[in-house]
């Protein structure tokens, strides 16, 4: 099975679309997204300045997508993970370590100083994210008000 690894671009969303909704819409998240509100995310990320990720086929077939966006802090670039998605017919198959071991690679290449990200606090992303050498940071609260 040949591999390949892209560039993520907004002229081949519509996949990225159907996966985010397959991954997402199942276990362990249980979310409801329709086409539309998932292309408006997405297209949303894809076009935030200093948007970076790539896609993952098998063959032609996309298996997973790894995005963010980088911004400028005191410390010079931080990157903001927004999203990682592994089809479910291949999770635990070492694509999501995949992914995210390429994009940290170009991340430090191009001097990015801190990868941060939000996770659900327990279960198999938590165990994902802490196997791959991150960790909680204590400096930091994610605050929530529901309106």
């Amino acid at each position: 099975m040949a591999e390949r690894i892209e560039l993520m671009t907004i002229e081949k969303l519509v996949p990225c679309i159907e996966l985010y909704m397959n991954v997402f819409n199942s276990e362990p998240w249980n979310e409801n997204w329709s086409f539309e509100v998932a292309k408006e995310r997405l297209s949303d990320l894809i076009n935030t300045p200093k948007f970076f990720g790539f896609s993952l086929y098998i063959e032609n077939n996309l298996i997973g997508f790894i995005a963010g966006n980088n911004k400028k802090s005191h410390q010079g670039l931080t990157y903001y993970l927004a999203e990682l998605c592994i089809d479910k017919k291949v999770q635990g198959k070492g694509y999501g370590t995949k992914l995210l071991k390429i994009l940290e690679l170009e991340l430090k290449n191009k001097d990015t100083k801190n990868l941060y990200l939000i996770t659900s606090n327990s279960g198999v992303p938590e165990a994902f994210y802490k196997k791959n050498g991150y960790q909680v940071n204590d400096n930091r609260l994610v605050i929530k008000k529901n309106l």
